[in-house]
């Protein structure tokens, strides 16, 4: 199907993510930090980024905005993964360039279902799409 950049910390969260990706058909490629995470991005060119909110050293937002500042990454899209679903978390995370979010902890069916509504949409948005 797709190539997922999966961005998390936490080890239980990581599998249990790149599992149900995996399972869903999709390749997944892994970081642990927002300074891994912007390597493989540019060095791979993956059709979406699942991004951490909560990672060590820069955070996901920080690094979401690198990504949508750069022009050879703005179009891939980007989904926070957070902890934080409080009022006003979700404008904050739209307004550093993420294009959806996903609360914490991660539900198969929605995580599955975000990530097809993102590829389709990004897919819509560039029909030449990527891989």
């Amino acid at each position: 199907m797709a190539t997922i950049l999966l961005v998390e910390d936490n080890p239980a969260n990581m599998k249990l993510a790149a599992f149900v990706l995996a399972q869903g058909g999709h390749d997944v490629l892994c970081a642990t930090s927002a300074d891994e995470a912007l390597v493989l991005v540019r060095e791979r060119q993956p059709a979406l980024v699942l991004m951490d909110v909560q990672l060590p050293g820069m955070d996901g937002l920080t690094a979401t905005r690198q990504l949508k500042d750069d022009p050879s990454t703005r179009a891939i899209p980007v989904i926070a993964l957070t902890a934080f679903a409080m009022r006003g978390d979700a404008e904050r995370i739209r307004a550093a360039g993420c294009d959806g979010y996903i609360a914490k902890p991660i539900r198969y069916q929605q995580l599955l279902g975000e990530v097809a509504r993102a590829l389709e949409n990004n897919n819509e948005n560039n029909p030449v799409g990527r891989s």
